[in-house]
């Protein structure tokens, strides 16, 4: 399950990577189908950063790897 989170997430780093942001892979947990992320760079604090998570990372993953149940962002650190 891991390698397909990856694979997904590869293909949505471009469009994050294009406004000075990009995501990073924490945990996958098979049990819970818990996928946790950190965004970064200008996508760290973005105020539409819960819109991108939920409706563009989440969403994504959910139809490529049906495993997944729900994405959770893990807190950037300054």
């Amino acid at each position: 399950m891991k390698e397909k989170v990856e694979e997904v997430l590869n293909r949505i780093r471009p469009y994050l990577q294009a406004d000075g942001g990009d995501v990073e892979l924490v945990e996958v947990n098979e049990e819970t189908k818990v996928v946790k992320v950190r965004l970064t760079g200008a996508c760290g604090h973005c105020p539409s950063s819960t819109y991108t998570l939920k409706m563009g990372i989440e969403q994504m993953l959910k139809e490529e790897v049906p495993e997944v149940e729900s994405v959770e962002a893990v807190p950037t650190f300054f």
